[in-house]
């Protein structure tokens, strides 16, 4: 699950995809979770491990959006709880996992940005829905 820009030559261009669909999607070989969708640098996976969380640091920024479950995050030397409804972020080399969740867990990620990450110190900008 490493969210680089390969990854989205293969995960379907489109606007939309539903949990159901998501769920649906065969696990490439190898991976712990699926590309669901895909727009330019932008990549989403569906990932619901079982049991435990064995990935390793990303090459990318990326943002978690829990689907179902609840459980605890470590990113970094830092752990939370958290729920349905959570968005977490980890930037591009952190060590991160979800322990101690839910059977019924999953969750969106979302890889974004350059290789190695974006850089905080740029400007942010006040984009609004």
């Amino acid at each position: 699950m490493s969210g680089t820009p390969e990854e989205t030559r293969g995960a379907a261009e489109q606007w939309r995809v539903t949990i159901a669909e998501a769920e649906a999607t065969p696990l490439p070989e190898g991976e712990r979770s699926a590309p669901v969708l895909a727009h330019g640098g932008m990549l989403v996976r569906f990932y619901a491990p079982c049991g435990t969380d064995e990935q390793s640091p990303h090459t990318r920024d990326e943002l978690y959006v829990v689907a179902r479950g609840s459980g605890a995050f470590v990113n970094g030397e830092e752990r939370h709880p958290f729920g349905e409804g959570d968005v977490l972020f980890v930037p591009a080399g952190v060590e991160h996992r979800f322990e101690d969740f839910t059977e019924d867990f999953a969750t969106w990620v979302f890889f974004y940005g350059p290789e190695g990450g974006e850089n905080p110190a740029q400007g942010r900008t006040q984009e609004q829905p």
